[in-house]
């Protein structure tokens, strides 16, 4: 058993694409930008999207200073957070094996508040380079103020599975001569042209950040 793995985040249901290596999850991961945050408050089941990025061995969250979901998971409930890519539509011959190609990955564990401003401020920072690489550099840099406002909790990488399908559809064998079509509907992520604010000098020019996003999402 790795040191990821437990029998909480063990997958179950088709456990060959169950990974609990490192390499695997943070793959996942890095290639993300929105999780799902779930925890249960006097036993109703809460899931809430926010944006996130990874810090070597923590996962980093955000939000403000007056959420209640970051200050009761701050106090110790509860964690668990998932992502997920959809990477293909697979049809199958049969209604059966239809299904999707897909990266997910799922952490259990208790987030921790950073409270120190060089500690949030350095959170903050790799949450925006998570998804935005090279942009914290280009704009203002929060003032103590806006640092103070903000909650920010890391959530340690120590219990975690990657679950993963790929490739064509997996029919009975006697499906296969049906004239039937099957296969794989590809998707990715992809980013369209930026619209520039209405406000902006026209003088400047897409910044480094902006630039390379694009070359990875086109």
């Amino acid at each position: 058993m790795s040191s990821l793995q437990s029998p909480r985040v063990t997958v179950r249901r088709l456990p060959e694409r169950g990974h609990y290596d490192r390499a695997s999850l943070d793959a996942v991961l890095d290639a993300g930008f929105v999780c799902h945050l779930g925890l249960a408050v006097e036993g109703q089941p809460y899931v809430i999207p926010t944006i996130y990025g990874r810090s070597g061995d923590d996962l980093l969250v955000h939000g403000s200073a007056a959420s209640r979901t970051l200050r009761l998971l701050g106090k110790g409930v509860p964690a668990c957070l998932s992502v997920t890519h959809l990477d293909g539509v697979v049809m199958a011959r049969s209604t059966f094996h239809s299904s999707l190609n897909y990266r997910s990955a799922v952490l259990l564990g208790t987030a921790h508040p950073l409270e120190e401003r060089a500690a949030k401020r350095e959170a903050l920072r790799a949450i925006t380079e998570h998804f935005l690489k090279g942009r914290w550099d280009e704009s203002r840099q929060p003032t103590d103020r806006e640092v103070d406002a903000t909650s920010v909790l890391r959530l340690p990488i120590t219990e975690a599975s990657a679950k993963i399908r790929v490739g064509p559809p997996s029919d009975d064998e006697e499906d296969y001569a049906l004239p039937i079509w099957a296969g794989v509907i590809p998707l990715r992520l992809v980013a369209d042209s930026p619209v520039p604010d209405p406000r902006l000098d026209p003088g400047l020019r897409l910044p480094p950040s902006a630039q390379s996003f694009l070359e990875r999402h086109r």
